[in-house]
């Protein structure tokens, strides 16, 4: 009976001491000054996200879906690079990024993305559906890029993993291991797929309107075209990437 009590008693002490967690490890501030809601850190964030993104790059390489058009990889390439140098520039600590970008063979998806620590898609339904320009193309980069720069992926991971944590609890107070174990399996499949707050979509396009401006040519010629330069070893890159891990 003593046991059956402490059981019992044992998720609430739980939530306590949970509460105060969350209390202590969410007061992180993004780049633009918002309070921001994070249990993981960004470094966990990032080998989270190399985990997923090299998976996700290699079943694309087996359906043959990565563009080694040079035309299109070196476009990419050239104003990706731009961007990542700016970004590099007013981010110092991304400078040790693994910086790439993927370009999708998909004229049917209009979708691009950058997960934490630099790992970039680009689908070609983006130039074929809206046949964008160098500066277009550089502003929704710049907006992608800056969801990985102000740790939106951390939060996504966050969210699910609150989640997850409810989930966990609830199975412990009612003696449902199964639930518990379907709640820390959770996080993992879904934190990388959550969509982002209309809050960090917000951020992401201010700070990415930043990153577009920052690529003034004079800027561009030298520290930006050996970013590209380097990225350009990525993109057709991603595959050979993939290859040799």
């Amino acid at each position: 009976m003593l046991m059956t009590n402490a059981s019992r008693c044992f998720p609430y002490h739980c939530l306590w001491l949970v509460s105060c967690l969350v209390l202590l490890v969410s007061c992180s501030t993004s780049p633009t000054g918002r309070n921001q809601f994070i249990l993981i850190s960004p470094d966990a964030a990032i080998i989270e996200s190399e985990t997923a993104y090299l998976s996700t790059v290699r079943q694309l390489d087996d359906e043959d879906k990565l563009v080694d058009d040079p035309l299109i990889v070196a476009r990419v390439a050239r104003i990706t690079g731009r961007l990542v140098s700016v970004a590099v520039s007013e981010f110092p600590e991304s400078a040790n990024w693994k910086w790439s970008v993927a370009i999708v063979d998909d004229p049917d998806t209009v979708n691009a993305w950058c997960m934490a620590g630099g790992r970039m898609a680009a689908y070609t339904g983006l130039f074929d559906k809206l046949e964008l320009t160098d500066d277009e193309f550089a502003q929704i980069m710049g907006h992608e890029i800056s969801h990985a720069l102000a740790n939106h992926t951390a939060e996504r991971m966050s969210r699910a993993m609150a989640t997850t944590l409810g989930v966990a609890i609830i199975g412990v107070a009612s003696d449902n291991s199964g639930a518990a174990m379907a709640g820390a399996a959770m996080a993992a499949n879904v934190a990388l797929t959550l969509p982002n707050s209309r809050t960090a979509e917000s951020e992401a396009d201010v700070m990415g309107m930043s990153l577009a401006i920052g690529m003034k040519p004079e800027r561009s010629v030298g520290e930006g075209e050996r970013t590209s330069n380097s990225l350009g070893t990525l993109v057709r890159p991603a595959s050979h990437a993939v290859r040799s891990c």
